[in-house]
């Protein structure tokens, strides 16, 4: 389904044009991600108040770095940090790609806002950027004075897109290692699974808006080759969650999803999944949204997506509906 030939699809006619720049079908990623790594960069430079910017690092075992920037909130400051992973298919985006969205992240909540510039694949494929992500949450977890936290309680993980596949990892990894955890996670319209084909996916969303919109099905597909190159093993739970077998011991979790986006079944499946075993989570969609929402101008941006952010921030774990399941529980399998 193309909601972009649907006249009464909630999509205004300038989004369309916008986000039809970014549709994937004129792009092969495998032979043009650097091209689009530096059309991201050209077209995210904006001027902005770098005297609420701080550039820092975290050493990885090896020695070399982590890059993180902080971002400080404009105006009055809320207690807790967001520990950020960006999104990009694990293979586009950085932290200067995603300084604007990151600083609007800080204003809207108040809060803090620590975002991790993980390798890239297909350089540094699985599990690099996972580990990067993990060690800089469990330094930051372990020492939550460096981005003046109290205690690991008042750290929240959040990630968009293959983003908020990374924040799903890291709390399976932290439970694994039975270290500390974050106070909560918050996973915007989340890659869970790894079956992103139309003629297989149990998920509807996947064949109802996998083509022609801003995220393809067969993009997805080509930045899960690149990220994880071995098939035998995109069914793990470090690279697909909702295969995992134990969901149990998390933190708890707000899924936002996006209702034009292949996605959007996944996200919400895994929501509930997260629920069936025990983890607190609230889930919740975006009408008339299409994927990555959350790192549009604001002129293109739902107001929504913010309200459910700072009110699961509160404390408020109740969906504010009751949203139909989708078929598919199981990462595709």
């Amino acid at each position: 389904m193309d909601v972009r030939g649907n006249s009464e699809a909630p999509v205004g006619r300038l989004a369309q044009a916008v986000l039809g720049l970014f549709a994937a079908p004129r792009i092969n990623m495998h032979e043009d991600y650097l091209l689009v790594r530096r059309a991201q960069r050209a077209l995210s430079w904006l001027p902005v108040d770098r005297s609420r910017i701080l550039d820092r690092s975290v050493p990885r075992p090896d020695g070399s770095e982590i890059p993180v920037r902080l971002f400080h909130p404009r105006g009055d400051v809320r207690p807790g940090v967001l520990l950020f992973f960006h999104g990009g298919g694990w293979v586009t985006g950085d932290v200067d790609t995603y300084t604007t969205t990151c600083l609007t992240m800080a204003d809207q909540t108040g809060r803090l806002v620590c975002s991790v510039d993980y390798r890239l694949a297909p350089e540094h494929p699985f599990p690099a950027g996972l580990e990067d992500c993990l060690r800089v949450a469990e330094h930051v977890l372990q020492h939550p004075e460096v981005v003046d936290a109290d205690d690991p309680a008042t750290v929240t993980l959040v990630g968009d897109s293959a983003g908020g596949n990374l924040a799903a990892c890291v709390s399976l990894a932290l439970r694994e290692r039975g270290g500390a955890l974050p106070g909560a996670q918050i996973l915007l319209y989340p890659v869970t699974q790894w079956d992103h084909d139309p003629a297989t996916s149990p998920f509807p969303s996947v064949a109802d808006y996998g083509t022609g919109l801003r995220l393809t099905a067969q993009e997805v597909a080509d930045y899960l080759e690149m990220y994880q190159p071995d098939p035998g093993q995109r069914d793990s739970p470090l690279v697909s969650p909702l295969a995992a077998e134990d969901l149990s011991g998390q933190p708890p979790t707000l899924v936002v999803t996006a209702e034009f986006d292949l996605l959007r079944d996944e996200g919400e499946a895994f929501g509930r999944a997260l629920r069936a075993a025990g983890t607190p989570t609230r889930v919740e969609r975006v009408d008339g949204a299409l994927h990555g929402f959350i790192a549009l101008p604001r002129f293109l941006r739902p107001a929504s997506a913010y309200e459910y952010i700072n009110d699961f921030l509160d404390g408020d774990l109740v969906d504010s509906r009751s949203l139909p399941e989708k078929a598919g529980t199981g990462g595709g399998r």
